[in-house]
This record gives C-alpha cells, sequence and structure tokens, in this order.
C-alpha cells in the first residue's frame, strides 16, 4: 500500500515528531543533545527551515517549523537524521537503524492552534514526570520563548511577536498561557493530528488545506467522500 503523501504547504507551521525506533533511546549523554541541535541549526538555514519550538526527550524529538518549499522538512529531516545515526552509531558501537521509520507531522494553523502547539512541545517534559516545570528541562525552547534565554535556533513566529509589543512583555504573556495545562480535548486533537499526518485548526482551515493540495487532510468518513471545493481567490491558511 502507497504511503500518503505528507500534508505540507510553504510557510504553514508543522509539527514534527521523531520516534526512536521500538522506543529505544536516542540520546544518551549531553553532548548528544548538543551535536544534535547543532546540526538542526546548520540543515534548517541550509534547508530553509524555521524553527519556533523544540524539545528533545530521551527517545523523541518535536520540532515546530515553517518552512519556504513543500519539500524543505523532508529535506532537513533525511539530512539530520543521517548525520546524527551517523555519529550515535559511531559513539557507541552499534549499527542498524536508530529512528522509527518516517517522522510523524500535522500542518497547523497559525492563528488559533500555533501557541497551543508549542505549549504542547515544550510541556512535553512535564507529561513525563521528568521535571514539575518546562523552565527546568534543558533540552527545549521553553527558556528561549518564555524567558529571553539566548538560542540561535529558535525563531519567533509572528503569532508570538503579536503577544505584545516589547520582549519582556512578550515573555510575560507566553509565560501566563503555562498557568494552566492543555485542556484533554486538545491535547487528543493534536495527537491525532500529528499521528495521522492530518491537517491541525479549524474546519475551513481543514477545508483550505485539502482544497489546495487535491486531497483529505482530516481523518476519513464512511460513505461516499465529497467533492473539495475550489480554493477562493486570496484565501489564507
Amino acid at each position: 500500500m502507497p504511503r500518503r503523501p505528507r500534508v505540507v504547504l510553504p510557510q504553514i507551521p508543522l509539527h514534527l515528531i521523531q520516534r526512536g525506533n521500538n522506543r529505544q533511546v536516542c540520546f544518551v549523554a549531553d553532548e548528544d543533545y548538543r551535536f544534535y541541535l547543532d546540526w538542526l541549526k546548520e540543515f534548517a538555514v541550509k534547508a530553509g527551515c524555521r524553527i519556533h519550538a523544540y524539545v528533545l526527550m530521551t527517545n523523541h524529538v518535536h520540532l515546530l517549523v515553517s518552512a519556504d518549499r513543500g519539500e524543505s522538512p523532508g529535506q532537513l529531516m533525511k539530512t539530520l537524521g543521517q548525520r546524527y545515526v551517523q555519529y550515535f552509531n559511531r559513539s557507541y558501537r552499534r549499527s542498524g537503524s536508530l529512528w522509527e521509520g518516517r517522522y510523524r507531522s500535522c500542518l497547523t494553523q497559525a492563528e488559533d492552534y500555533l501557541l497551543a502547539c508549542q505549549r504542547y512541545i515544550e510541556l512535553n517534559p512535564v507529561r513525563a514526570g521528568m521535571v514539575e516545570h518546562p523552565a527546568d528541562y534543558r533540552w527545549s525552547s521553553y527558556r528561549a520563548n518564555a524567558q529571553g534565554e539566548a538560542d540561535v535556533l529558535v525563531t519567533p513566529h509572528e503569532i508570538y511577536l503579536a503577544l505584545a509589543s516589547t520582549e519582556a512583555s512578550r515573555q510575560a504573556a507566553y509565560r501566563e498561557l503555562f498557568r494552566s495545562e492543555l485542556e484533554p480535548g486538545l491535547l487528543d486533537q493534536i495527537r491525532q493530528a500529528s499521528n495521522g499526518n492530518f491537517a491541525l485548526g479549524s474546519p475551513r482551515f481543514a477545508e483550505e488545506v485539502a482544497a489546495a493540495l487535491g486531497r483529505r487532510v482530516t481523518p476519513g468518513k464512511s460513505g461516499r467522500p465529497r467533492k473539495l471545493p475550489e480554493p477562493a481567490s486570496g484565501d489564507l491558511f
């Protein structure tokens, strides 16, 4: 059965998940995390991708990126994955695959879902019981987005920049978002979209993406598929 084409459009944020094969550990020592982040920055620039949020867990990675071209995220993950696997296998005297096949992803509506997706990513260590607060975890973008810590990897999205007019007030507004946990329904929505390679957003957003790509971008329903609407002139995603 052929693989479903990825749901990717230029400039539209994309949530990516790369997991270790059979949930195996992908990061052992501090230098592993550092090398991965250094190469992520290098290959993101080469591929034309901007990183808005990230977290490196022990056996998987979450990224929120925007790309110049539809093929850019795939190029990034391929080159990054190959480089890191070579390093990891050499360092730990192993061979074979490290990652679990293809990375998973979902196209994310910026206006209503980008900040929720950033919170989902940066709260991963808290949900996993590794830390009590996202600021306590070293290998994520939280300290850059919420506390202004220097991080050359992070490029703020315009939705984040619109939180306030100054850096200090913007960071304060962002920290305020973390006073409450993500609603269970929203958690499920993000997970379903990411695992299924669907669009994460409003019904209108999903319809516009489906029309632009010419295929379904939401979970299927029983019955005959309805005809996709033609994209209206000037529609924005």
